[in-house]
């Protein structure tokens, strides 16, 4: 145990492995708070479409040769979230059917384009770190970790000071509109808020591993809680603390960090079923 704490206190001495943690933390707290809305609201996988958004983003950026990918991904991620939301609403595309579309085609495009434009002499590198986050969460740089901060705290802010607006659509829409809230407008926000955070969760698992990184927090919590307060608050300790863990144990082991992440998010949510199932037993 000794050696595994010095070997930990010697890895915290470099600056990355500060960065990562910190930015680990946050988009894992981020995420946790959206998680629970869109799982309630059946969009869970509109993460996994967004994120496919942001690899065709990052890999134009990456064309372009821009030396910060982040600015162009988060606009044209936004951008798309906005288009989503008003193309599910249509009745003549669904909401899933429209994920679905959005995802491949964004998916495929982005990995041809790296395919005939690129100029890097690693290119199944540079995709698979992009796919899953194996390493660019242990190469953030000063501006980047700063980035994160800013739009962490914007992401909070806007949840806890409109958080009535969020339980009111979440539960019942149309509830919400007859008593005249905004639901347009709130649905924008929050999918402007959900592309923030899949843009950030970029770094840290990776664009096929962000739904995972969205819905296992939240699903561990409603195996034992009820209330949308409770869940939401219960997910948010979950996510910081499997982001944590998985990021040490990625550092100690040599795993890829946003599997190890998701890895343990996994176990936590299968503790959480099962304490959940002796519970229902003993009742």
């Amino acid at each position: 145990m000794s050696a595994v704490l010095t070997k930990l206190v010697e890895y915290f001495q470099f600056p990355f492995v500060r960065y990562a943690l910190i930015a680990g933390t946050l988009i894992a707290f981020c995420s946790s708070l959206l998680g629970v809305t869109l799982v309630l609201r059946r969009f869970s996988f509109i993460g996994d479409g967004l994120s496919h958004v942001a690899f065709g983003a990052m890999a134009v950026s990456a064309i372009v040769g821009l030396t910060n990918d982040m600015p162009l991904t988060l606009a044209i991620t936004v951008i798309c979230a906005i288009l989503l939301l008003r193309t599910g609403q249509s009745t003549k595309i669904n909401g899933d059917a429209a994920v679905a579309m959005i995802s491949v085609g964004a998916l495929a495009i982005g990995y041809l384009l790296m395919n005939l434009f690129s100029k890097s002499s690693n290119l199944s590198g540079d995709v698979c770190t992009t796919l899953f986050g194996s390493t660019s969460i242990l190469t953030l740089s000063r501006f980047e970790v700063v980035l994160c901060i800013v739009l962490s705290a914007v992401v909070a802010a806007a949840f806890i000071l409109f958080y009535n607006r969020v339980f009111a659509v979440t539960f019942d829409e149309n509830f919400a509109a007859s008593a005249g809230t905004r639901t347009g407008a709130s649905n924008t926000a929050i999918a402007i808020i959900v592309a923030v955070v899949i843009v950030l969760a970029m770094n840290l698992v990776g664009s096929l591993l962000i739904s995972a990184l969205i819905i296992f927090p939240a699903l561990s919590a409603m195996r034992l809680f009820k209330s949308f307060r409770s869940v939401t608050v219960c997910s948010a300790i979950l996510s910081v603390s499997c982001s944590v863990s998985g990021i040490l144990i990625s550092i100690l082991g040599g795993t890829p960090v946003g599997s190890t992440i998701v890895a343990v998010d996994i176990a936590v949510f299968a503790v959480f079923h099962i304490i959940s199932l002796i519970k229902g037993g003993k009742k």
